[in-house]
């Protein structure tokens, strides 16, 4: 599996698949990753881990992968109240 960094959120994620396993078979067969690499209809790709993922809308563009971002710090931020 490849290490990567998630294009939302920032943390490190494991993409399946990838060169490294292309001849693992059984329980190590690089299929339990953290992560996928979408390439999206504006024809941009990012990788994304999977809660990321879910937080995208249907038929999302790279600004919605930008937002992420966003959304990530607002909810790390402490409570200013």
């Amino acid at each position: 599996m490849a290490n990567a960094t998630c294009d939302g959120c920032g943390r490190g994620v494991t993409v399946a698949g990838s060169t490294a396993n292309i001849w693992t078979f059984g329980e190590d067969d690089g299929s339990e990753g953290t992560a996928l690499t979408l390439e999206l209809e504006d024809g941009s790709s990012h990788t994304l881990c999977f809660p990321c993922i879910e937080r995208l809308p249907d038929h999302p563009t790279a600004e919605d992968v930008e937002a992420l971002e966003e959304v990530e710090v607002e909810a790390s931020a402490p409570d200013e109240r």
